[in-house]
């Protein structure tokens, strides 16, 4: 990218310049997402350990409602 940029400021098409210099930034952020984004990828989170009280509360059936009809 660099070439044409030299390129362009050496021939003058200043418009040419311009662009190229967004598409360099625009290129250049998205580099820095996808490291960002790899980076968030390879980090291990910790999920906890459930403890068994916590598992044997879930086991447990609801308690029934209470019969409507009477």
């Amino acid at each position: 990218m660099a070439p044409r940029i030299a390129e362009a400021e050496r021939e003058g098409w200043l418009g040419e310049v311009e662009g190229l210099h967004g598409s360099l930034a625009g290129a250049q952020d998205k580099l820095a997402q996808l490291d960002a984004e790899e980076a968030r990828r390879s980090t291990a989170v910790s999920l906890g350990m459930p403890t068994f009280g916590r598992t044997a509360a879930r086991a447990e059936s609801p308690t029934p409602l209470p019969d409507s009809e009477g």
